[in-house]
């Protein structure tokens, strides 16, 4: 296994788990049965800034709600998993689909259903607040929690080590 920074100058692509990656891991019911979570705007906007620089990025969550699914479209983001009950197999799909190596993905969980594909991924990283197995297998825990900027802190780690963060698009959505 390499170490961190060596693993990002490899990263062509990003895959991430939901609940309590990009949402808090709180989720709030609402009356009419769907499951409200709670996103980080700066989140969202490294999401949408490492798409328009080329980054295939892949959301793989075992959550159904299609507003979920909505949020990333927004953002720009096509290769969205809903429902995902085996990780794995969609992280495989995503490979596949862009021709990559796992070496060549960033992936972040924070719960038992992700270990398989943080085992797998070249550089897999977890929030502050994720469970300790997840924990044992990151090469990277950010200081952030679930929801609350961790993905921005990977993906701006990414970029900026790339020399593509600060340029004439990145002030823009």
């Amino acid at each position: 296994m390499t170490n961190f920074k060596e693993g990002l100058q490899k990263v062509k692509a990003f895959a991430f788990d939901v609940d309590g990656v990009l949402s808090s891991p709180e989720v709030y019911l609402h009356p009419s049965g769907e499951l409200m979570r709670s996103m980080n705007t700066k989140d969202g906007y490294a999401l949408q800034h490492a798409m328009k620089r080329g980054y295939p990025i892949a959301i793989i969550t075992g959550g159904k709600t299609e507003s979920v699914g909505d949020r990333f479209r927004g953002l720009g983001i096509t290769d969205i998993y809903l429902g995902s009950s085996f990780k794995i197999d969609n992280f495989d799909d995503f490979l596949f689909k862009y021709n990559l190596q796992a070496s060549e993905v960033l992936y972040m969980g924070d719960d038992l259903p992700d270990y398989e594909v943080m085992k797998k991924s070249g550089v897999p990283c977890c929030p502050s607040d994720a469970v300790e197995e997840i924990k044992s297998v990151a090469q990277y825990i950010s200081p952030f929690a679930g929801g609350k900027g961790c993905a921005r802190d990977v993906i701006e780690q990414v970029l900026r080590l790339h020399g593509r963060w600060m340029d004439g698009e990145s002030f823009s959505w």
